[in-house]
């Protein structure tokens, strides 16, 4: 693997090359299967493995970029890479169903399914099917440790990958039990709709991290960390109030700025170790990223907070 660029860590490289190989592999596979009986379910399923094997090459371009420090042209880093890389994944996919359902067409037309070969081009698919399951997990789940929005978006499509096999498969028991060939072509179109949702789905999610949609998941544990600190029976250290709080994605990386209300004859230094140790606590229960809180001063009248900790800190700190 030291091929691979050296920012990336060693299991998102392990997970990024893996995905290129099975890629490669099934491809591979497929299209031998797809030869000895010309079914259009097949092709379908070989189809988006095409597509799995250019977004596991992209993926490590993207992975690359995306562990690229922040610099003077990109003061918030190149995390975003991975939200691009889902969304070209997603039009890939989109493409690989459009050309399946032409080719289910083709077929409910003019057939060509030959029947004879249908148990090794079963068997070839049955193995498949079992490796992009295993390698799609393996991928999912680091993605997940590691918040790699790359390697989950590419772990969810070897898993669709796998559904697309489970389509094709069937096509052709279904074939071999009734006689029937153009089960073939309607399983096809079958698969090629449902890898159509996998694109679209890919694409809204990479949508909305380009777009700074707001995590909910986020917005609760932030919500959280800062209510405990407000007001004289909250946590240490203590904060009048809060407001303004906002927060994105740029791929792994959170980013969170929110305004603090503390005591009005606070010293500067005071609210600016308040403020430092909040932004600590997010960052460690977010993981990667950056917290910025703006301190205020406290206008309420009949502040708890101000009548508990203003005079007092002055007196006593």
């Amino acid at each position: 693997m030291r091929f691979l660029p050296e920012q990336i860590p060693r299991s998102e490289r392990r997970a990024a090359l893996l995905a290129l190989l099975v890629a490669v592999v099934l491809v591979a596979g497929k299209f031998v299967a797809y030869g000895l009986t010309g079914s259009a379910a097949i092709f379908s399923d070989a189809l988006e493995t095409i597509v799995n094997v250019a977004a596991a090459a992209f993926a490590i371009y993207s992975l690359s970029v995306a562990h690229t420090p922040a610099d003077h042209e990109h003061p918030y880093g190149h995390g975003k890479i991975e939200f691009f890389a889902a969304g070209f994944e997603g039009g890939m996919v989109l493409l690989a169903a459009l050309l399946a359902a032409i080719k289910a067409g083709d077929a409910w037309i003019h057939g060509g399914l030959n029947q004879k070969n249908l148990p090794a081009a079963m068997a070839v698919l049955g193995g498949a099917l079992l490796l992009n399951a295993i390698t799609g997990v393996y991928l999912l789940r680091t993605g997940e440790r590691s918040g790699s929005q790359t390697l989950k978006a590419d772990g969810k499509h070897l898993l669709s990958d796998a559904v697309t096999s489970v389509f094709a498969l069937l096509a052709l028991l279904l074939v071999r039990f009734t006689g029937h060939p153009r089960i073939d072509p309607v399983m096809a179109v079958l698969a090629a709709a449902y890898i159509a949702g996998i694109g679209v789905a890919l694409m809204r999610e990479a949508a909305a991290g380009l777009m700074d949609r707001q995590d909910r998941s986020d917005q609760l544990l932030l919500q959280k960390i800062l209510d405990s600190h407000v007001g004289p029976g909250g946590h240490e250290p203590h904060i009048c109030s809060y407001h303004k709080l906002r927060h994105r994605h740029s791929g792994r990386y959170h980013w969170v700025d929110f305004h603090i209300m503390v005591p009005a004859d606070w010293e500067v230094r005071r609210g600016h170790e308040v403020a430092s140790a909040i932004e600590y606590e997010i960052e460690q229960a977010l993981g990667e990223g950056n917290a910025t809180a703006h301190i205020e001063p406290c206008k309420a009248a009949e502040c708890e907070c101000c009548r508990a900790f203003g005079g007092a800190y002055r007196q006593h700190g």
